[in-house]
């Protein structure tokens, strides 16, 4: 069975978080009324709360009459009204027929981060950026493909814990073949309350067979900010996403270790698959003083620009971001940023993939929202990365073997870099390319 490439769970259709509900790869780019959408300030598939709104969004206003919208609807009102009348099962749900209808709008856009996202999975997305606890396996998982594939585990997570790794793919749940099953519906088979076990049948690239792994499901509350001064005078900064507290705890944490005057300082930013705008350029600020962070451009072609913030606490410390298949979204943003402004050094592997940006619309009578596209992002060297990812500066991958013996190859080399005040070898043209990445 060949390994599937995807727009991993977060730039997808959304990385969807087996918590208790999905999670957009990336940044929504702004939170919305139920009357209005607001265009937030920033990029990536975030919810960010007032904003206002940037350049041109592209939206026209329907000058059609009410007769010539009533005649385009006439097939879809004469669908819905045979299904009532003749469909084998009654009575029909009409509140599941009219969700199916959004979906499949949303569907046929042919856009992976464009969706319909149910009143469950809407309030868990949010709440996971808020910090709230879940009950789940704790994993970002692509719901596209033959098969639903992990993006990223959770630090800390049951899924974490099981060995699950970016690329899996889920074969089969409790002993039943999930090949056809639509992924929305396999992402809710492994969600479960708390102390409950799931058993997975799992397909991984370089595996000779797929093996089984059972997990129980746990509450999770993820910390976005884990820090260490380590023992080397490095100090160590781990942000899990980019949520409504991670600014706050990030500030905290920086402002503890400067004290303490480290030579330098590691952010890790592997398996984040993104969180809200706002926060990706506030988190970029801290390490950027000043200075592009980000372009957004819009259909029409216009741009806006995105600056760095005053008050960054380590903008002189020597820097390196480690980065890998699971950074996605927001996470990109900062790492794009910090390279392309020559601020410090990435390493690891290829990013995720994500260039767009999503606005999430709350719909009507608490009925979930829409995540629509609405542009796309830029790095400050002008690079859209969107399929591609960001190439570290020096490219470490991590091995079975690795895997097996508990080390981190990519840690030691950010330390190394460090210490060593190391370069990057020269980087041959073109080769962006060349080093694989899980988005199509």
């Amino acid at each position: 069975m060949k390994f599937k490439s995807m727009v991993l769970i977060f730039s997808v259709i959304a990385a969807l978080i087996l918590l208790a509900g999905t999670f957009s790869a990336g940044f929504v780019a702004g939170q919305t009324s139920r009357t209005s959408i607001q265009f937030p300030e920033a990029f990536l598939p975030f919810w960010t709360e007032n904003q206002s709104t940037p350049g041109a969004t592209g939206i026209e206003k329907d000058t059609r009459t009410p007769q010539e919208l009533e005649e385009l609807f006439k097939p879809f009102w004469q669908s819905w009204d045979l299904v009532k009348q003749f469909y084998v099962e009654q009575p029909v749900d009409e509140e599941l027929l009219m969700r199916g209808a959004i979906r499949g709008m949303m569907e046929s856009l042919g856009d992976e981060h464009t969706a319909y996202l149910d009143p469950e999975t809407y309030e868990s997305t949010r709440a996971i950026l808020d910090g709230k606890e879940y009950e789940g396996i704790g994993a970002w998982v692509d719901i596209r493909g033959e098969y639903l594939t992990i993006i990223s585990p959770i630090p800390g997570s049951p899924a974490e814990k099981a060995g699950l790794r970016p690329g899996d793919q889920v074969l089969a749940i409790d002993g039943e073949d999930m090949m056809g099953i639509d992924g929305e519906l396999v992402r809710q088979r492994i969600l479960g309350p708390k102390g409950s076990k799931v058993l997975m049948t799992i397909y991984r690239e370089g595996e000779s067979e797929p093996f089984d792994v059972e997990i129980e499901r746990a509450s999770i509350v993820v910390p976005s900010v884990i820090g260490e001064m380590r023992d080397d005078n490095i100090a160590y900064v781990r942000l899990t996403t980019f949520g409504s507290d991670t600014t706050e705890d990030l500030e905290k944490t920086l402002k503890d270790f400067m004290e303490k005057k480290p030579s330098g300082l590691i952010l890790d930013l592997r398996n984040n698959g993104g969180g809200y705008l706002n926060t990706a350029i506030e988190v970029a600020s801290q390490y950027i003083g000043d200075g592009v962070v980000m372009y957004e451009e819009y259909g029409d072609g216009k741009r806006q620009t995105y600056n760095a913030k005053q008050g960054g606490l380590a903008t002189e410390i020597p820097l390196v971001v480690l980065i890998n298949q699971g950074s996605a979204s927001a996470s990109e943003i900062v790492a794009g940023a910090i390279q392309d402004r020559d601020r410090g050094y990435l390493v690891g592997y290829n990013s995720f993939g994500k260039g767009s940006v999503q606005n999430s619309v709350a719909l009507d009578n608490n009925e979930g929202a829409l995540r629509i596209t609405t542009a796309k992002w830029l790095t400050p060297n002008n690079r859209q990365i969107n399929k591609i990812g960001l190439r570290p500066d020096f490219v470490v991958e991590i091995t079975e073997e690795d895997f097996s013996a508990d080390r981190d190859p990519q840690l030691e080399k950010a330390i190394e870099v460090l210490t060593k005040n190391l370069v990057p070898p020269p980087t041959p043209t073109p080769t962006i390319t060349v080093v694989p990445t899980l988005a199509p």
